[in-house]
């Protein structure tokens, strides 16, 4: 009997055991699944990845822009035909407009006299309607190129740039103005190849290259008699400096950030590089003596 008591009484002491380590199991199941319910999520690579963009639909699709359609140049202004010798133009710039020329001028600038020159732009819409663009301000070289600064003042106290459209624009490079707008083999008026009626025989090149905003006569076999560029940009100053054969008669002081504007309303095309999708024309240009 003593024996069985001493049985029952360890059988009671592992039982007791058994249960206050399941009890504590228990709790500490309980305690580590509390744990875990109030632990924080880690941010996901998505959240925290600053270099990944979301590309939307919106996004992915380039929207094209169609080219820039050349604008029509209108026909010439109306204007007189001189016919035989020129004779120096009033200084005030009365005169009628000439649109024709037999000849070249004489000297009609005084010898050692500085001039300036102010080139008025408009710029003509669809309809016709013209708003002033600005002015670009011109000191002319009598010291560098008398010739072409004699025949410049002759040309535009005669109105003869007056209503002429720039035909070249060339981004990064020139904005070209001058030809006459005689009617070409098609019948249209044709600024690119002609001129007051003449070639200017002048030699009157650079020998030290241009620059931005310098002012030359343009040329194709012969200088032109009334053409000429004012060099917008740097881009393609070398294709003049390689050939240096247009005399170079002014220089922009003031209105080079229109010639700019200018030169970029311009777009390659089969038959002409630089032809205008924006019409700028000349409205006039006063000559001053300096």
């Amino acid at each position: 009997m003593e024996e069985a008591r001493i049985a029952a009484a360890r059988a009671r002491r592992r039982n007791r055991v058994v249960r206050i380590l399941v009890g504590v199991l228990v709790i500490g199941i309980a305690v580590g699944a509390v744990a875990i319910l109030l632990q924080e999520d880690p941010p996901s690579d998505e959240a925290t990845d600053d270099s990944t963009t979301t590309t939307t639909e919106a996004e992915e699709t380039t929207e094209t822009t169609a080219p820039a359609t050349p604008v029509e140049l209108p026909p010439a202004p109306e204007g007189a035909t001189l016919e035989g010798e020129t004779p120096c133009p009033a200084e005030d710039g009365s005169a009628e407009r000439v649109a024709v020329f037999a000849q070249a001028p004489p000297v009609c600038i005084e010898e050692g006299q500085a001039y300036t020159a102010e080139i008025a732009i408009d710029e003509v819409d669809a309809e016709g309607a013209a708003t002033d663009a600005g002015t670009i301000t011109v000191a002319l070289d009598t010291e560098a190129a008398p010739v072409a600064v004699n025949n410049f003042v002759v040309l535009s106290r005669y109105g003869f740039y007056d209503g002429i459209p720039f035909h070249r624009l060339v981004s990064g490079f020139v904005a070209q103005v001058g030809g006459s707008g005689a009617p070409g083999p098609d019948g249209a008026p044709d600024y690119a190849s002609t001129g007051p009626g003449y070639d200017l025989d002048s030699e009157e090149y650079p020998t030290d290259g241009y620059a931005i905003g310098d002012v030359a006569m343009a040329r194709a076999t012969a200088v032109s008699g009334s053409q000429f560029f004012i060099v917008a940009a740097d881009d393609n100053l070398q294709a003049l400096d390689q050939t240096a054969n247009y005399p170079r008669f002014g220089r922009v002081t003031e209105g080079q950030d229109l010639v700019v504007q200018l030169s970029e309303q311009g777009t390659a095309t089969e038959t002409a590089d630089g032809a205008p999708t924006t019409l700028y024309v000349i409205r006039d240009i006063t000559i001053t003596a300096a």
